[in-house]
């Protein structure tokens, strides 16, 4: 969801990859309510942060904290920044029911949207 709201929302000032520790499949409730939201990331694809180790970034952003607690060393003087978020399909196995478990991914989204509306300038502010 970061890197569709980030491609969508700030496309013409930020390249931007987005990568895993622990890649999976694109989660297809994440798809849904981004698709609710007018961001399509049906097409995206789940990569592994070893794909990007030639790329030298200047700010590495991590969204869960199982990222931030393992975050690869990476080439580079690279700021690392940890924006946490909660994790949808965690959230939405509290809860019974489709449509509320589409409204955790849906609460997760929009505070997703929240920050990368704040892009680039909150970097500087985190690093």
């Amino acid at each position: 969801m970061a890197e569709g709201w980030t491609h969508t929302l700030k496309a013409d000032q930020i390249e931007i990859f987005s990568a895993g520790i622990r890649p999976k499949r694109i989660d297809p409730r994440a798809v849904l309510v981004m698709a609710e939201a007018g961001v399509n990331i049906s097409h995206y694809t789940s990569k592994h942060v070893s794909e990007f180790k030639e790329v030298l970034f200047d700010y590495v952003v991590t969204v869960c904290a199982d990222a931030s607690e393992h975050c690869p060393i990476l080439p580079g003087k690279s700021r690392i920044v940890h924006v946490g978020f909660d994790d949808p399909p965690k959230l939405a196995e509290q809860v019974d029911g489709e449509e509320e478990k589409l409204d955790c991914y849906r609460s997760v989204r929009d505070k997703i949207r929240a920050f990368a509306e704040t892009l680039p300038e909150s970097l500087t502010c985190r690093s």
